[in-house]
């Protein structure tokens, strides 16, 4: 099943969105991950369009074929969630569920904490284990934020030479992608420029931001959740902190499993395990 793809304006940026049309009034919004594109899902998505739901993957602003913030701009978790709820009002019926992976789980998250009426199920993969940051770290990582974006905004992307070249690339940060996946992910992640090829996100994603993860605040929002939730994680990804237990419990109905054989990018590893269990948990 191949997806038809769309612009949306959402929080007055164009959004590139790919939807799978399984028909039904349930929408399944499915968020990536960091430097990654709504072609994530290449292959989680049609198996739960053919459960007969309506599937829809934006790429997140400053990714993909969505617009940049540009000149002054930057990118903050909160900026992304009032993203989604535009896309949400234009495009999403009756139920709603939510899929995010890492960095898109916690968006997620923070969606159905701050809308919890308008989010039937959420599914997070992999985006519970952020470091705490205390607040002693905070003058000097913005003064490390000033830096890197000056830095960032003079430089601009990498270029590579090749398509191939930056599939390696993909392939050196996550040894586990198939070199299939990595070069079906790069033929669309990348975009033409002088030289070669260069990622098309925003080279501002690659500077650490003034505003760190807090736990404190991210589990008032996984308090406020209402849904059923579901902890997805992959067998190989690196120890969960000791304190998960306490995060998990943070949410007022959340199962978890495991996926064996994946890592953090489950869903290039073990892409129909990964449909299988969400399958499973909107059926259920």
């Amino acid at each position: 099943m191949h997806p038809t793809s769309r612009i949306v304006l959402a929080n007055g940026l164009r959004h590139h969105v790919l939807e799978w049309e399984g028909g039904g009034r349930t929408t399944v919004l499915c968020l990536h991950g960091f430097l990654d594109l709504a072609w994530a899902f290449h292959e989680v998505a049609p198996a739960l369009a053919r459960e007969g739901h309506h599937v829809i993957a934006p790429d997140l602003r400053g990714h993909g074929e969505t617009e940049r913030v540009g000149p002054g701009g930057y990118y903050h978790f909160m900026d992304y969630v009032l993203d989604v709820a535009d896309l949400v009002d234009a495009l999403a019926r009756d139920r709603l569920a939510l899929v995010g992976h890492s960095m898109g789980g916690s968006i997620a998250a923070y969606f159905a904490g701050a809308f919890p009426d308008r989010v039937w199920r959420l599914v997070i993969l992999e985006a519970l284990r952020l470091g705490d940051t205390p607040p002693r770290a905070l003058p000097g990582r913005v003064a490390e934020w000033v830096a890197a974006v000056r830095r960032a905004r003079s430089r601009g992307a990498r270029v590579y030479e090749t398509v191939d070249a930056a599939a390696r690339r993909i392939r050196h940060h996550d040894p586990r992608c198939p070199e299939d996946e990595a070069r079906f992910l790069a033929e669309r992640s990348t975009r033409p420029v002088p030289g070669g090829f260069a990622f098309a996100h925003d080279p501002l994603h690659l500077t650490r931001g003034p505003y760190p993860f807090r736990l404190d605040q991210a589990q008032a929002f996984w308090a406020a959740v209402r849904c059923p939730v579901f902890l997805v994680e992959g067998s190989e990804s690196k120890p969960a902190s000791e304190d998960m237990p306490s995060r998990i419990a943070s949410f007022r109905d959340a199962r978890r499993i495991a996926i064996g054989g994946a890592g953090h990018m489950m869903m290039r590893h073990k892409p129909l395990e990964v449909a299988s269990v969400v399958a499973g948990f909107l059926r259920g």
